[in-house]
């Protein structure tokens, strides 16, 4: 069988470069002596991105890695989360900043300042204690988009709770599972929530879930749409308990390896695997990667991703790294397509944004429903623009860069998980010659490398499983009460370095190169070949906006190629569309990577935080029954794809 190295060798190549603005390079966050220095002294170099915070008490070791793999950053040192995102702020007198920009779907809006903020924290703070919450107790939160979100994650931050946040579109079922692994005492929910201009019910799910985990005493809900819910004795309303609690609270510190969230990883099945991220060493990370690789500059720029917080990314690049930097950021509750297709654009338009961080699938929904919805906002504020998520074809890199960015802003495209808990590889916008599509390298501080199957580096224009070589500060601290996962899930394949599942390439210049999960190589005839790159083939062509490749079982050659494809405005489904892409693929690949299948689809099935569901696309694929789509934004869109399904079968 070919080995996967040689298999993850083979994408296709791109000789493009992007240099950095002058402008912005001469004033960047981050300049290129970082790499030096941290490559001279790495624990000195987090030392010195340590001091960026406020600390109660210093540390007497940056890091004892004596009982890997479970690390302890900044040993002895003892510090507060909300104390760092909040009240450091205002008292240094920028209480009246802005903290939030709120925009909720329905066309309401908050201005929260840092002042703002810190009543609203202190007074859910109070609250929580009252409700008999303290220090290591898990809150379960359940909530949409709203501000409320943000303050109970900074009120538990602030008295020592441990937050477990549940995606707002996660099933009753896949709720209960969470509140019971974590022992959760609490749930903070809403009524409901506003989505694609309807009021959904949320409680309704809660009330089910909470049937069977006696750990629950209290269910504390947020009145968002005013809809009838059901009551029960242990219910009550967020403005009944928090409103009246005194706007003062005092925070202590806690050592800077206490427990701040535990995090389920979305496409769980089975037992809910918890991430577990402590206090220090993560805000550390989250803080200064906000800085150098987004260049904030706190009193002039406006920072919008637009990730949910029930994801890694809302809670790392939404709530605590912009709030420990002091920034001013866009908290936005709706679909980027509610109520028009211009509407992110809107909004970026009157706040101004300067630096926005978004998803690769959103991107392409976007190039799909055409130029026209952008072009009719003034985007000239924006700087930076960020992708997030999973790796960004070229195509939908260079779209990004011309239609929103003008060909004025750097991209910088970011490879981490929730494992990690902050971006790991991603370009420096003031120093990074970017390549469409490349992370390009490790950040300072961050060591990686690319091994083959037998554990060794491979070099350049080879490719293999990517693997993080040292501990890092905001490196999970394990899985929530299962010691033996973490070990074997993420510190076994390769002894001594962690490896979560992905495949990368190093080109012929030293970029890097995600190509996404190595489980989703597929074996066609007996060639390893990745989706990512037969999906980068077609998104290649002109008439594709995105793909999605799975495989299929096939009797010929052991698995065949099945793919699901958007068009771009302007093209039409035809008799002969999937012909010209396989032969496309063929041109661009070889005949080994010809699909056996190819759908033209309006949707494909997306999370609302924008990932692709392809173990759905699986189900379709090999005619099995499909499995539960309680988290995607449209479940009806799989019927849709179901009922197509014929129409794209080749006849040769």
């Amino acid at each position: 069988m070919t080995d996967i190295s040689e298999t993850l060798s083979n994408l296709l190549s791109e000789n493009r470069h992007f240099f950095p603005p002058v402008e912005l390079a001469i004033n960047a966050n981050a300049k290129i002596e970082s790499y030096q220095e941290a490559d001279e002294d790495r624990l000195r170099f987090w030392a010195k991105q340590a001091r960026r915070l406020q600390w109660a008490s210093n540390w007497t070791q940056v890091l004892d890695w004596t009982d890997a793999p479970f690390a302890r950053w900044f040993v002895d040192g003892k510090l507060n989360v909300a104390v760092n995102c909040v009240d450091r702020h205002v008292t240094a007198g920028n209480g009246d900043r802005v903290a939030y920009h709120w925009e909720g779907e329905t066309g309401e809006t908050r201005t929260i300042t840092y002042a703002d903020l810190l009543r609203e924290v202190s007074k859910t703070a109070n609250a929580l204690l009252e409700l008999g919450i303290g220090e290591g107790d898990r809150v379960a939160i359940y909530l949409p988009m709203i501000p409320e979100a943000v303050f109970a994650l900074l009120a538990c931050a602030r008295i020592g709770a441990v937050t477990s946040v549940i995606f707002g579109g996660f099933s009753s079922e896949a709720l209960r599972s969470r509140i019971i692994d974590a022992s959760a005492k609490l749930v903070i929910t809403s009524d409901g929530q506003y989505r694609r201009g309807k009021a959904l019910p949320l409680k309704d799910a809660v009330d089910e879930a909470v049937e069977q985990t006696p750990s629950i005493e209290h269910v504390l809900v947020v009145r968002r749409t005013g809809g009838e819910v059901a009551w029960n004795a242990r219910d009550l309303w967020w403005h009944d308990v928090v409103e009246r609690q005194s706007t003062v609270h005092t925070a202590k510190a806690f050592d800077a390896e206490h427990p701040l969230f535990i995090l389920y990883t979305s496409g769980t099945t089975g037992t809910p695997k918890g991430i577990l991220h402590t206090t220090g060493g993560y805000l550390v990370q989250a803080a200064y990667t906000h800085h150098a690789v987004f260049d904030l500059k706190p009193e002039t720029d406006v920072y919008w991703c637009t990730a949910d917080i029930g994801w890694v990314t809302g809670h790392t690049y939404v709530v605590y790294g912009p709030l420990a930097n002091g920034a001013t950021s866009v908290l936005y509750e709706g679909t980027p397509d509610t109520p028009h297709r211009g509407r992110w654009w809107e909004i970026v338009e009157k706040y101004r944004v300067s630096l926005f961080y978004t998803a690769p699938t959103a991107i392409r929904a976007c190039m799909k429903w055409g130029d026209e919805h952008p072009d009719r906002f003034d985007l000239s504020s924006l700087r930076i623009l960020g992708s997030v998520g999973e790796p960004i074809n070229p195509e939908a890199w260079m779209w990004y860069r011309e239609v929103i960015g003008h060909d004025r802003c750097p991209i910088v495209d970011t490879w981490w998980q929730t494992e990690t808990g902050a971006i790991m590889i991603s370009p420096l916008p003031g120093v990074t010659t970017c390549k469409p599509g490349s992370a390009m390298r490790p950040l300072p501080g961050i060591g990686a490398a690319i091994l083959d199957e037998q554990g060794k580096r491979v070099g350049r224009g080879h490719g293999g499983y990517l693997v993080l070589t040292e501990p890092w500060p905001s490196m999970l601290r394990g899985i929530w009460g299962d010691e033996e996962r973490f070990r074997n899930g993420y510190w076994s394949r390769f002894p001594g370095k962690y490896f979560a599942g992905d495949g990368a390439k190093w080109d012929d210049e030293g970029a890097i190169w995600l190509l996404g999960r190595v489980d989703d190589v597929m074996n066609i005839s007996g060639h390893r070949i990745s989706t990512t790159e037969v999906e980068h083939a077609l998104v290649s062509h002109p008439a594709v906006a995105e793909a999605a490749v799975v495989s299929s079982s096939d009797p010929l050659t052991g698995q065949a190629i099945v793919a699901f494809v958007i068009l771009r405005s302007g093209f039409e489904d035809g008799d002969d569309m999937a012909t010209m892409l396989r032969a496309h693929v063929v041109h661009e690949i070889g005949p080994i990577a010809k699909p056996r299948q190819i759908m033209v689809v309006p949707e494909l099935p997306k999370t609302r935080s924008g990932k692709i569901m392809r173990r759905l696309l699986r189900d379709i694929a090999e005619n099995r029954a499909i499995g539960d789509v309680t988290t995607l934004a449209d479940p009806t869109i799989m019927n849709m794809i179901a009922q197509g399904l014929a129409s794209g079968m080749p006849e040769d």
